[in-house]
């Protein structure tokens, strides 16, 4: 990808991922078929007003803006950004910092990433994509990863996500093929979508294969229940590159209004 597609697929990564987050973020934690998604609302499980996105979108706009302030990848700056927003709260929508993975926190505070068979939550999946639009090597994407998590399940499906958002910006229609010869005949029930690593993966690939427009692939992430804003974010990272900011199949114009702070997603843009 030359540098403006790199740019172009950035921003509807970004904007599709918080737009996920934000319709998930009142559903959090709440049981499948137990509420209906199906617009961008406020309050609910974190009392927050319509289109607040969370950790998910904070980290990975903490990310970004590492990346365009220093033109490299470094890990170490990385985590202080993330302290940032833990503490200070820099990097979150309006200030207000909630919703935090104990490995995430934990990580944080100690300094590294943890790497036990129990500390593959989606923390590390849910930031990654800034990484898809920029010369991350592999071992780069795992670094950032382990970060927070370190262990190789974790980083391996970061590298995974970040070969899929490329290919999704280079050949779109392709890419959507195989995600929905992927996605076919898997019926709802097998779609788990806890805060484990492997069931926020394969479901946005799930919602994504299944789906036709980025409205669609969204609502149909939230509406599995769970951990609704991060399912909400990784498959809408994924839609934002394979759909677009706005016409028939893309990033709904209304969705993107409701958003809030813009400003602060856009300013760590590269």
């Amino acid at each position: 990808m030359d540098k403006d597609m790199r740019s172009k697929a950035l921003r509807d990564a970004m904007y599709g991922e918080a737009v996920g987050d934000a319709l998930g973020v009142p559903y959090e934690f709440l049981a499948r078929d137990t509420f209906r998604c199906t617009d961008m609302v406020g309050y609910g499980s974190h009392h927050q007003p319509a289109g607040t996105w969370s950790d998910d979108t904070s980290m990975a706009v903490a990310t970004a803006d590492s990346i365009r302030e220093l033109g490299r990848i470094d890990p170490a700056d990385i985590h202080d950004r993330f302290a940032d927003w833990l503490y200070r709260g820099r990097y979150a929508c309006g200030g207000d910092t909630f919703d935090v993975g104990n490995t995430t926190a934990q990580a944080i505070r100690l300094g590294h990433g943890l790497a036990g068979e129990w500390d593959n939550g989606n923390g590390s999946l849910m930031r990654i994509a800034p990484l898809a639009f920029c010369d991350a090597t592999d071992d780069e994407v795992r670094a950032v990863s382990a970060v927070t998590h370190a262990h190789e399940l974790s980083c391996g499906l970061c590298v995974d996500f970040v070969h899929l958002l490329r290919a999704a910006a280079t050949d779109p229609e392709a890419t959507h093929a195989r995600l929905a010869e992927r996605a076919a005949g898997t019926p709802r029930d097998a779609v788990r979508s806890s805060g484990f690593v492997r069931h926020t993966y394969d479901a946005a690939i799930w919602c994504v294969g299944r789906s036709e427009c980025y409205r669609d692939a969204v609502l149909l992430a939230v509406n599995l229940g769970e951990d609704t804003d991060t399912t909400g974010a990784v498959a809408g990272a994924l839609a934002g590159t394979l759909w677009g900011i706005g016409g028939e199949h893309g990033i709904p114009q209304e969705w993107l209004r409701a958003l809030r702070d813009r400003d602060v997603l856009e300013a760590c843009l590269f």
